[in-house]
């Protein structure tokens, strides 16, 4: 809003100055300037001086107490502690006191000294929360949780709604929150896989209260603007176009799956990756298929259709832009609003029903089967979201490998209904990807997933199939620094003969003396089938004395089934070998957890 001469007790050019001014200042810097100016109003008229002017001059700062608060994070791969600490320092850029900290690393009886409480949170698995935040989970749930009524708090939940209990774990802390009595002063923020958006906002939001609840601050203060993109050159919204300089079936022949070592340059980018972090692929559907689904709809796939602000044809929005092969109850949900077809209806009504549907079908098999539909093609894109970035370990070390970047990625397919069906960006790389052709991509930090700074800490790798990815970076970046300290790796798969990847390399690294020990499980070549925990189990006697010489340990792989099964025989092991409760055992787990010495990359 401008002032004029005509509203306002200024002359033209005063006017000229402050409206040249008021556009440039924050939110922040307004209101600083209001609590100043009202400060040196109240100090002239008690102290009786009639020239502003000369009172200004001599004006001392005014005095209040700092804004503090704390930032709490629940995050598995690295995403919610990127925004967490985006949040951290856009508040201390603004004379917030601010305390970062994953929710393993806080005290729990910190909780009655804080004010304000912003947590940062995925969900994991079924409705569960991240490793590092079971432990305040069951705190805030437990009868020793304390009364709240003190803290001031908010919440961004961070999830998938392809799955059933989307953002559950978020909405429990909001909720469990309020229950104990705290303010809510920002609504919770529930954040799909495309979260940047929304993310930002919650950032700004949050910001903007604690700024607005601070009137008047020290004269001194230099305060800085919010800035609202801090994210490095190359990302989700803006990959790096990486070359192919490698793409090899690294089964043997016989086996039943495939798994493709992809080698990509990325030279002149300016990329920088460690062992433990991942790679985001922007991935392309397939186009035969989506030249079936826009046959199904009865489509052209040269029709114009707006997405954002954007005008592309049908056909580059799904194929490039948007997600066709997962189905979720929230996007049923949308398409039986345009159906007069009442078997859609019955199924959503039934639980079982929907998620015996869903299960390993696509948006083909609905369109098929729940017509005729009244949409037209804009309206069909605008019920669809983003096709999600797919993230891979990253398999080599940058120490040995300057300009490149490997990673291990297995092929998804199987049949369902006589249709063959292949994943997004597995089916991509293992079909449609050549040597020498360009794949978008951008490095996503895990600082959850970690070789120790001090190379005298053994480390414990535990891995099935594809797993084994990351513990190549490890074991890599290990042999190119000449680290001496021990290293356990446990490696399973189906078949020795045909599944036993990176083999020669393993082997090499165990001459060599930067791998220690090697234990394998191939499944399919005895009677029984063996697992990585099964191998556990029989060295159960040296991993608990690694454990109690500070190993950490590293699980990568499937969640539901190996690092579940792992994870028990862990817990299995501590109470045999150290005498203890299944209690005790897990209070042990929790202590490992809570000292960054149980990190798992589970998908």
């Amino acid at each position: 809003m401008a002032l004029n001469v005509l509203s306002s007790p200024f002359d033209e050019e005063q006017l000229k100055k402050i409206n040249g001014l008021l556009p440039s200042l924050t939110d922040y810097q307004k209101i600083w300037l209001t609590g100043y100016l009202s400060g040196a109003q109240v100090m002239t008229q008690s102290s009786g001086v009639g020239q502003s002017e000369s009172m200004v001059a001599t004006l001392e700062p005014i005095q209040v107490a700092q804004q503090v608060a704390t930032i709490l994070y629940g995050s598995q791969t690295g995403n919610s502690q990127a925004i967490a600490e985006r949040l951290g320092k856009k508040l201390s850029e603004n004379n917030v006191d601010v305390s970062v900290s994953s929710m393993s690393a806080f005290k729990h009886n910190h909780l009655k000294k804080l004010t304000n409480l912003f947590i940062v949170t995925s969900t994991h698995g079924e409705g569960d929360p991240p490793d590092n935040a079971i432990s305040f989970h069951e705190f805030l749930y437990s009868k020793r949780a304390p009364k709240l009524d003190h803290i001031n708090f908010s919440v961004l939940a961070l999830g998938d709604t392809s799955y059933e209990f989307f953002c559950k774990t978020g909405i429990d802390f909001d909720e469990q929150l309020a229950k104990l009595g705290a303010q809510r002063i920002v609504p919770r923020v529930d954040c799909d896989l495309d979260f940047d958006e929304l993310a930002d906002q919650w950032v700004e939001q949050v910001t903007g209260e604690l700024a607005a609840s601070t009137t008047q601050v020290s004269s001194q203060t230099e305060t800085k603007p919010i800035e609202v993109n801090d994210h490095t050159l190359y990302s989700k919204k803006n990959p790096f176009q990486a070359e192919v300089l490698a793409n090899i079936n690294i089964n043997g022949r016989g086996s039943n799956k495939e798994t493709y070592h992809v080698e990509l340059s990325i030279e002149g980018s300016g990329l920088t990756y460690e062992p433990g972090d991942s790679i985001g692929i922007v991935p392309e559907n397939d186009p035969t298929f989506v030249g079936s689904l826009i046959s199904s709809l009865d489509f052209d796939e040269d029709t114009k259709v707006k997405l954002q602000d954007e005008e592309l044809t049908l056909k580059e929005v799904l194929q490039t832009k948007l997600e066709v092969t997962v189905l979720s109850k929230p996007l049923l949900q949308k398409i039986a609003a345009f159906t007069v077809n009442k078997k859609l209806a019955n199924i959503l009504a039934d639980d079982s029903l929907w998620k015996n549907f869903v299960y390993g079908r696509d948006l083909l098999d609905a369109i098929e089967q729940f017509g005729p539909f009244t949409w037209t093609a804009q309206d069909f894109i605008q019920i669809l979201r983003k096709i999600p970035v797919r993230l891979y370990s990253i398999a080599s070390s940058q120490k040995a490998n300057e300009e490149e970047v490997h990673l291990t990625i297995g092929k998804v397919s199987y049949e369902q209904d006589d249709r063959a069906r292949l994943g997004v960006c597995s089916g991509q790389v293992a079909e449609r990807l050549a040597e020498g052709e360009k794949l978008p991509i951008y490095v996503h930090k895990n600082p959850n997933f970690r070789l120790p700074n001090d190379h005298h800490t053994p480390i414990i790798m535990i891995g099935a199939g594809t797993g084994i990815a990351p513990f190549r970076s490890f074991i890599e970046d290990r042999a190119e620094v000449g680290v001496e300290g021990k290293s356990w790796l446990f490696f399973g798969d189906q078949h020795f003969v045909t599944d036993f990847l990176y083999q020669i390399e393993w082997q090499r690294w165990l001459k060599e003396g930067a791998l220690t020990n090697l234990t394998v499980a191939f499944s399919r070549d005895t009677e029984h089938k063996v697992y990585v925990q099964h191998r556990l189990r029989e060295n159960a006697k040296e991993i608990y004395k690694w454990l109690e010489q500070g190993a950490i340990i590293y699980v990568c792989g499937d969640e539901k089934n190996m690092a579940a099964d792992v994870d028990k025989m862990l817990r299995t092991i501590i109470a045999e070998q150290g005498g203890k409760s299944a209690e005790e055992a897990a209070q042990y787990i929790n202590e490992l957890k809570s000292q960054q010495r149980y990190q798992r990359d589970v998908y």
